[in-house]
């Protein structure tokens, strides 16, 4: 096909703005279901957890065909933890799709990744979604994002971007609010018209930049990338450069392009404009170039934000180790850590001086928080440690650390216990406005500040109240940030839970466990009031007595244990704690098992 009835575009948005369902509608509009095909929602989000947490993490990548044009489509994670996927896929777009939701307007990710997109030089299409919401507000919403524009210094060309306004749900967009709703086609009619073709040369010889790394089962790692000149097929002997300039020839074993949504189907060949993925290459990475020519130039890749925080992985060393799950050796954890960084460059890996325990490097708790989950659903079994941000010094040796540009949005009433909150985690306050019926609260925090925040936000708002942050810069390390206030329940001997023993345990705190669970010495159980921990027997069972009538005990009524999500165990720990995850269980443990060990590191550390 020729470049000039090419498009490629990402489509851009916040959490929730209705992306994905969004590129559900363009699919059907371009054909990708049959007319009698059931259509599964959310077809794009493949992984599991994606469709669990109802967000993007992986950036995909589709296509359809639409009136003699293929336009291909990149879906991007719209959470800030996820922002490696989204910058990367910059240099393989020539055109994104803004989408903001007529309520919320543009928020923090939408910014960041809008930023990248403007300097890119990428011209926008923005598309107003959900004006059949009853806060809907499309007027106000416009005017904010030609705000955000001037802001982010858009060129005259890319602030004269068009404006759709509909309901992706609703399964239309127009022009003009007051226009006919003729379902997707004024939106498809757009991007052919406004979309730039790619600057692709069908003529000379080939190249491409490895935007993305994909996996396939019978021909293992896949470049995804734009052709930027000429063509590939199958056979053909390309140069793969890397980014430190070294060179090696391979053979292209296959060729694919995307479409609808199969995702990926064999090609003959691959032609200059198209998205395509490539086979052939053991060890590609992404920012890598692929050419027909031994001494191409390597192609410019966009850099990343840094990692901001770093996590432990560990083998697990309790009790129950190897009873629940399928790879629990330090060969197959660092094994499978290191695949990750193959198709992920937002986290880092690294060996520790301990042997069997790794540092994992990534830009949030819940970016490490998925990949943990992902290994639990794959059989693993490993130890996390509570994240703890990377700091550096600077050209004058001054130790420095990241801070974050943070936007909380939360009801009138509770702004002042959110302010209060901010400043214990010594937030300064850049601005505050009225916002969608409550207040929008600008802050410049360090990381360390934001961990453990969005559950006490959830918690102090009941709910209602809605954060995001991005990476702002590295600066002076600020005072210190008070820790959990509370203190821990921790199990010292191994068994069953029993109801009697737990019934006397619940009048000190809050219990993580029910009557019947398996726990171990060193087990947290529950949480109490007070800072310092306190050593429990949960296993205790009551003495029979000659006196015991049959039904005694049995009136025992426990409150429900509180039960911990993987990010909310993982930023409820204390430094000297451990997340224990396997296939089965979440637990919360010390990192010496043992209250003699820990005793004894105690004192060492008073000495």
């Amino acid at each position: 096909m020729s470049p000039d009835k090419i498009r490629n575009i990402a489509i851009i948005a916040h959490v929730d703005h209705g992306k994905t369902t969004l590129v559900d509608l363009l699919l059907q509009a371009g054909g990708a279901y049959r007319d009698n095909q059931a259509v599964e929602e959310r077809a794009m989000d493949s992984m599991d957890q994606e469709r669990e947490r109802g967000i993007t993490i992986k950036a995909k990548n589709t296509a359809i065909l639409w009136e003699g044009h293929t336009i291909n489509i990149v879906d991007t994670p719209g959470h800030a933890d996820f922002g490696g996927e989204v910058e990367r896929v910059m240099k393989m777009v020539d055109g994104v799709l803004l989408l903001v939701d007529a309520s919320d307007g543009p928020q923090a990710q939408t910014r960041f990744v809008l930023r990248k997109a403007l300097a890119q030089g990428l011209k926008p299409v923005v598309v107003v979604n959900k004006v059949d919401r009853e806060t809907a507000d499309p007027a106000a919403v416009h005017d904010k994002v030609l705000e955000l524009f001037l802001e982010l210094e858009a060129s005259e060309e890319q602030f004269d971007a068009p404006f759709l306004y509909g309901s992706a749900k609703e399964g239309y967009f127009v022009r003009d609010l007051d226009d006919a709703r003729d379902g997707v086609l004024p939106l498809l009619r757009v991007i052919v018209e406004r979309v730039e073709a790619p600057e692709a040369d069908p003529d000379a010889p080939f190249r491409m930049l490895a935007s993305n790394i994909d996996w396939d089962d019978y021909v293992g790692r896949v470049a995804i990338g734009k052709v930027l000149s000429g063509k590939v097929a199958k056979g053909d002997r390309v140069w793969r450069v890397a980014r430190d300039g070294s060179r090696t020839s391979c053979k292209v074993t296959k060729v694919f392009v995307y479409s609808g949504v199969a995702g990926s189907r064999d090609s003959a060949e691959g032609s200059a404009g198209d998205i395509v993925g490539l086979a052939g290459f053991e060890d590609v990475d992404i920012g890598e170039t692929l050419s027909a020519e031994e001494g191409a130039e390597a192609l410019p890749f966009v850099e990343i934000d840094p990692p901001t925080v770093q996590m432990q992985f560990a083998v697990n060393d309790s009790p129950f180790a190897g009873k629940e799950g399928k790879y629990v050796t330090s060969r197959q954890i660092r094994d499978r850590l290191f695949r990750e960084v193959k198709t992920n460059i937002s986290i880092e890996v690294s060996d520790s001086d301990k042997a069997g325990v790794f540092n994992v490097a990534a830009r949030g708790a819940m970016q490490i928080a998925v990949l943990v989950e992902e290994m639990r659903r794959e059989g693993y079994e490993v130890l996390v440690s509570r994240p703890r941000v990377i700091t550096r010094r600077d050209e004058n040796d001054v130790l420095v650390e990241p801070f974050e540009t943070l936007y909380v949005e939360v009801p009138e009433e509770y702004v002042s216990g959110v302010l209060k909150s901010l400043a214990a985690r010594r937030a300064d306050i850049v601005n505050m406005e009225p916002s969608g019926g409550g207040t929008l609260i600008e802050a410049t925090i360090p990381t360390r500040g934001l961990i453990g925040f969005e559950f006490e936000l959830l918690n102090m708002t009941s709910g209602h109240g809605i954060l995001s942050h991005l990476f702002k810069e590295y600066a002076p390390r600020t005072g210190e940030i008070a820790g959990r206030s509370t203190g821990t329940l921790v199990s010292m001997d191994k068994g069953v839970a029993m109801a009697y023993s737990l019934d006397a345990i619940e009048a000190r705190g809050k219990l993580f466990v029910s009557a019947g669970e398996d726990i171990y010495e060193g087990q947290i159980v529950g949480e109490n009031p007070r800072a310092e921990d306190i050593i429990v027997n949960p296993t205790k069972e009551k003495h029979l007595t000659n006196h015991r009538s049959s039904g005694d005990g049995k009136g025992i009524q426990l409150s429900p244990p509180v039960k911990f999500s993987l990010e909310r165990a993982i930023e409820y720990i204390a430094p000297d704690e451990l997340v224990e995850a396997t296939p089965e269980n979440i637990r919360l443990r010390k990192r010496l098992l043992s209250a003699t060990e820990r005793k004894r590191q105690s004192r060492k550390a008073v000495e």
